[in-house]
């Protein structure tokens, strides 16, 4: 599978979905919309018990539609391209050019989910996504569409270049709250991959996604600096920002960590009761026995023994 390139002759980190992992975010969507259509059914049928049969069977067609129609595609409208089962699988669907999809992406992909994923049980799908080289269904093919993968290990991410240094800190008080992160994303993209582009292609995007983080900051770039280079100091700006709230919260996250209560001190007994312990018993000490068998009155007989400690003299 060949990455994602844009209409900028842009190669984008996304790769195209495989077969395994549409399938298992499609289970995840079906389950997920099948039990919402079936508690709206029940709750439909127990509030229209009394109408004819054929105000049922319009309220049946109706829920098919707003349910299992509707639902999917108002989801990938609002989230851009991640039901529930893609972003669990990690997967999203974007445009050709690698931008987010609209509401006309949306409603084609979903009017021929019904011919080729409710109709046939997904066999059409199936077929089309193995025959098509980015493993795209019809679908796809008819709404300019295509299906990623974002998580992308973090091995194959390349790294922003840095700005030159006479535009470091030059763009500290450039206000950064209103860029959205689709746009961070491709000046991102830009950065690391800027050296593989054409001269002039290169130059004319740079230029663009520059006028848009100007638009977006309210601040053009400063006049003999290069688009390229006011995007690497404005993403330096961002980075350095986001390194300091870090830094800075890590103490606070430290100190509101609950400390352990001291241990309870002990006050001494006011009177201490000392162990009585018996007296050692008095030991005569030993006295020299003479040749006749008499004790010796003089000097105590004091042995040492041949090893260990010996008294002093």
């Amino acid at each position: 599978m060949s990455e994602l390139v844009t209409g900028d002759a842009v190669v984008l980190g996304l790769r195209p979905a495989k077969l395994p992992s549409r399938a298992l975010a499609l289970v995840i969507d079906l389950v997920a919309v099948g039990t919402v259509f079936v508690l709206v059914s029940i709750g439909l049928a127990i509030a229209t018990v009394t109408l004819d049969e054929a105000a049922m069977a319009a309220v049946g067609v109706a829920t098919f539609l707003l349910v299992l129609v509707g639902v999917p595609i108002a989801v990938e409208t609002l989230s851009h391209g991640r039901s529930l089962g893609k972003l669990a699988c990690g997967l999203r669907v974007v445009r050709d050019d690698g931008g987010p999809i609209r509401f006309r992406h949306a409603l084609v992909r979903g009017a021929m989910g019904v011919v080729e994923i409710l109709a046939t049980l997904g066999a059409v799908a199936a077929i089309a996504s193995l025959v098509s080289a980015r493993g795209r269904r019809l679908g796809d093919v008819f709404a300019g569409t295509l299906v990623v993968r974002e998580r992308v290990p973090a091995g194959r991410a390349a790294a922003v270049p840095p700005p030159p240094p006479w535009l470091v800190g030059r763009f500290a008080g450039l206000d950064l709250s209103a860029v959205p992160d689709d746009l961070w994303l491709a000046v991102r993209q830009y950065l690391t991959r800027m050296h593989q582009l054409d001269a002039a292609v290169g130059r004319a995007m740079s230029e663009r996604l520059a006028g848009e983080l100007a638009a977006r900051t309210g601040v053009p770039a400063p006049a003999g600096v290069p688009a390229a280079a006011f995007l690497a100091a404005v993403v330096n700006e961002r980075q350095t920002r986001d390194a300091r709230r870090a830094f800075a919260a890590a103490p606070a996250a430290v100190a509101s960590l609950p400390h352990p209560a001291p241990l309870p001190q002990h006050a001494p007994p006011a009177h201490p009761v000392q162990a009585s312990h018996p007296a050692p018993a008095q030991v005569a000490p030993a006295r020299a026995v003479g040749r006749d068998g008499a004790a010796d009155s003089g000097a105590e007989a004091v042995r040492p023994s041949t090893g260990g400690f010996a008294p002093p003299a």
